[in-house]
C-alpha cells in the first residue's frame, strides 16, 4: 500500500504539466491581425479635379520709348487708374555729349575759321554792292542820254545787262554772308556744349499718352535718365479682363469641355464661381517637385458675370486653387480608395465578417480624390480594410485597431 505524501507529490507535479501545456497552448495560439477599417456608406458623391492656378489678364499693354531721348521722371506707380489719352511719361532730346581737351581745341579754331569766313563774305558783300551801285548810276546815265538820242539803244542794253549782273552778284553776296553767320551759330554751338547739358524749360518734349484706361500694372523704368528706343517703360491692363489660367494634367484635361462649371478657392475669401473658357489644344512638359516630367495642358477659366475680383482684391498673378466640377449625385455607394488593390486584374477589396478578412472582387465607377465609387460587390454598412497590408490575407482573423 503507497504512502499518502507520495500520492500528493505526484498529483501536483501532473497539476504543474497540465498548467504548463495549458501555458504555452495559449502563447502558440494564433493572434488576430490589427487592421484600421472604414464603413462603405452611401453619400453624395462629386467626380471633380482640383489643380493650383494663376490669375492673369487677357490683355495687356506694353507702352515703350518710340525714340532715343532723356526721359523724365515717371510719376506714375503700380495700381495708379490711368484714362485713355492720359499723359503717361515724357522725353527729352538727349542731352549734348561733353568735350575733351582736343576736341575742345579743334571747336575753339573751326570757330575762328567760321568768323574768318564770315568778314571775308561781308567784304564781298561791300565789294558787290559798290559795284551795283555804280552800275545803276551808270545805267541811269545812259538812258537819259538814249533819251537825247545821243547813244545808241545796243550801247544802253550794254549797260542795262551790266547792272543786272551786278545785282545778281550783290544777291549772291549777301546770300554767302548768311551762310557763313549760320556757320558761325553752329561752331559757336558746338564749343558751348558743357559735360552732360541738357536742354532749357522751353526745350520741346514728346508725351506719350496711354492707349487704353485701367491701372498700372508695372513701372519698369521710374527715374529719369537717357533711354533708347522700344525700352518699355510701363504696362498698363484692364483689371475687368481677369481670368484664371490652370495647368492640369493631360489626362484631366481630357475629361473637360468649355462651358464646365468651375469652383475657385484657396484665395483668401469664399468661393467664387466660374467657367471654363478654353482648352488650348496643345500642351508642355513640367518638371514635379519630384523630379518626374508631366505633361501640363493650359486651361482657362473666366470668372461669373456677377464676380468682380478687383473689388475682391485679387490682382494679377495671384495664386487660386480651382475645382472643376466633372460629376456629381447625392446617393452613391463609395468607399476609401485605399481600400482597393489589384489581385488576378480585378479590383479588390478586404472585408471584414465575423473577425475575419474576406477578399472580395468589386466593380468601380468613378474616384475623386479619397473616395471611389462602388458599382457592384458591396453593400452600403459592410466594413472594409483600409491600407491591408502583405500580412492579411482571405481567411485571417483580424482586429479592427481602436
Amino acid at each position: 500500500m503507497r504512502h499518502p505524501q507520495t500520492t500528493l507529490v505526484r498529483l501536483g507535479w501532473a497539476l504543474l504539466a497540465l498548467a504548463l501545456i495549458g501555458l504555452l497552448a495559449w502563447a502558440l495560439r494564433p493572434v488576430p491581425e490589427t487592421v484600421t477599417t472604414a464603413p462603405v456608406t452611401s453619400a453624395p458623391f462629386t467626380d471633380s479635379v482640383r489643380e493650383e492656378g494663376r490669375t492673369r489678364l487677357r490683355d495687356t499693354w506694353h507702352v515703350s520709348v518710340p525714340i532715343d531721348g532723356y526721359l523724365q521722371r515717371v510719376t506714375l506707380e503700380p495700381g495708379d487708374p490711368v484714362s485713355p489719352g492720359q499723359v503717361l511719361f515724357r522725353l527729352e532730346p538727349s542731352p549734348a555729349p561733353a568735350l575733351d581737351a582736343r576736341s575742345r581745341e579743334q571747336a575753339e579754331d573751326a570757330l575762328s575759321a567760321a568768323r574768318a569766313r564770315l568778314r571775308a563774305a561781308e567784304a564781298n558783300l561791300e565789294t558787290a554792292e559798290a559795284e551795283r551801285r555804280f552800275a545803276e548810276a551808270e545805267y541811269q546815265r545812259y538812258r537819259r542820254l538814249h533819251e537825247r538820242q545821243l547813244v545808241s539803244t545796243a550801247e544802253l542794253e550794254h549797260y542795262a545787262s551790266r547792272r543786272d549782273r551786278q545785282r545778281a552778284l550783290a544777291r549772291a553776296a549777301a546770300s554767302g554772308v548768311e551762310a557763313a553767320r549760320f556757320e558761325v551759330e553752329s561752331a559757336r554751338a558746338v564749343l558751348a556744349v558743357a559735360s552732360g547739358t541738357r536742354g532749357d524749360d522751353d526745350t520741346p518734349w514728346l508725351e506719350v499718352s496711354s492707349p487704353v484706361g485701367g491701372v498700372v500694372l508695372e513701372r519698369m523704368r521710374c527715374c529719369e535718365g537717357a533711354v533708347a528706343a522700344g525700352e518699355t517703360i510701363l504696362e498698363i491692363g484692364r483689371l475687368a479682363d481677369m481670368e484664371v489660367r490652370v495647368d492640369l494634367l493631360s489626362m484631366d484635361a481630357v475629361r473637360l469641355t468649355p462651358g464646365m462649371e468651375v469652383e475657385i478657392v484657396g484665395w483668401g475669401g469664399p468661393p467664387l464661381r466660374g467657367r471654363v473658357r478654353r482648352i488650348e489644344p496643345a500642351g508642355f512638359t513640367r518638371v514635379s517637385a519630384l523630379g518626374v516630367d508631366e505633361q501640363r495642358v493650359p486651361v482657362i477659366v473666366d470668372f461669373a458675370e456677377d464676380v468682380d475680383p478687383a473689388a475682391l482684391g485679387l490682382g494679377v498673378g495671384f495664386r487660386v486653387e480651382a475645382t472643376f466640377l466633372i460629376w456629381q449625385a447625392e446617393d452613391v455607394l463609395q468607399l476609401p480608395t485605399s481600400a482597393l488593390f489589384r489581385d488576378a486584374g480585378r479590383w479588390a477589396a478586404f472585408v471584414v465578417e465575423d473577425g475575419r478578412a474576406r477578399l472580395r472582387h468589386l466593380e468601380i465607377g468613378r474616384q475623386s480624390g479619397l473616395v471611389t465609387q462602388v458599382s457592384d460587390g458591396l453593400e452600403a454598412g459592410e466594413t472594409v480594410i483600409v491600407h491591408p497590408g502583405e500580412g492579411i490575407a482571405d481567411g485571417i482573423a483580424v482586429a479592427p485597431r481602436a
